[in-house]
């Protein structure tokens, strides 16, 4: 009889630490998302802005939020801010970038309401962000021969 194989605890603590990571990035989206959809539909509801240009004025504040958050939250980051900063604003810019171009198509281009194609962006973009932080970000190199959990490094 063959033994089944045995999870490997490694790979088991490393999941675990990064759904862990994951849901604190949830946590931290939630907080910036509040902000940007509130300044969205203010600016939409009261005339002030078209839906594209509202849309992204409200991830620039979410940004502001999001970093501050993650850094500290998410994160744990030892980075420097003057290296965090300028490449959270190039994981930013790319998600800015998307957010554009899925809030045109999506209500430009096939008439959704503001709010389900901005529901939409949001799903995408979070995938993007989180990744591009984690990996590129706040990410510090451990230590060699140490594990993340060891050196600190996420």
């Amino acid at each position: 009889m063959a033994s089944e194989p045995r999870a490997n605890p490694w790979a088991t603590a490393a999941l675990a630490a990064l759904a862990k990571q994951f849901l604190a990035y949830v946590g931290v989206s939630l907080a910036a998302l509040a902000v940007h959809y509130a300044l969205l539909a203010a600016l939409v509801e009261t005339g002030r802005a078209e839906p594209v240009p509202a849309a992204l004025a409200g991830y620039l504040a979410g940004a502001v939020v999001s970093y501050g958050l993650n850094r500290r939250l998410t994160y744990a980051s030892a980075r420097p801010h003057a290296e965090a900063t300028w490449r959270f604003g190039i994981v930013a810019v790319i998600g800015f970038g998307l957010t554009w171009l899925i809030m045109a198509g999506l209500t430009r281009g096939l008439g959704l309401p503001y709010l389900a194609a901005q529901g939409l962006a949001t799903g995408v973009v979070v995938f993007w962000n989180f990744l591009g932080h984690r990996v590129w970000t706040f990410a510090v190199r451990p230590a060699p021969g140490l594990s993340e959990e060891v050196s600190g490094a996420r």
